[in-house]
């Protein structure tokens, strides 16, 4: 039986989950049961909340970890935001939230014309598959913090989280 499963099988996801709770981590295929491109922080949390519970009830497993990247308009500026949730079998519920950072008008254009970032992230740094190697944040930091980083921070904090309320 899988202890923890991730809802997703993108490696930067099942990466960040798997330094923070080591082998025990398996990636499973769902569905966030939001649009593609989550826009806001309560598009992307419900988001991070339904990959989470869907993950831990088809694999059976004890945890379920949801992770979600969505953008959000502040102050006419589009920013990347990161959302997280852990779930387990006995009904405890976890969120937390990750970095922010801006984008480029240029990228800002084409997502509120319906574009989703990872595409549009690749097509910028002319790289491939972006969002599952250093992500738009290892992009605009030059590789400082990457995307498995920012998700792994988030990790530890529903971990720690996990572990404060649940001792």
């Amino acid at each position: 039986m899988v202890q923890v499963a991730v809802g997703s099988t993108n490696p930067v996801k099942v990466n960040a989950v798997i330094a923070c709770f080591g082998e025990d981590a398996e990636g499973i295929s769902v569905a966030s049961g939001v649009r593609d491109q989550p826009w806001g922080d309560e598009e992307t949390i419900v988001g991070a909340k339904q990959r989470a519970k869907a993950a831990m009830k088809q694999a059976q497993a004890k945890i379920g970890i949801g992770l979600e990247g969505g953008v959000q308009l502040i102050d006419e500026r589009l920013y990347v935001c990161n959302w997280g949730a852990l779930v387990d079998e006995d009904g405890v519920k976890i969120v937390a939230g990750g970095a922010r950072f801006p984008l480029p008008e240029e990228i800002k254009e084409k997502m509120v014309q319906g574009e989703e970032l990872g595409p549009v992230i690749s097509a910028f740094a002319k790289r491939s598959e972006v969002n599952k190697k250093e992500g738009a944040i290892g992009i605009f930091t030059n590789s400082a913090i990457t995307r498995t980083d920012m998700y792994k921070q988030i990790v530890e904090l529903l971990l720690g989280q996990y572990h404060f309320y649940t001792r």
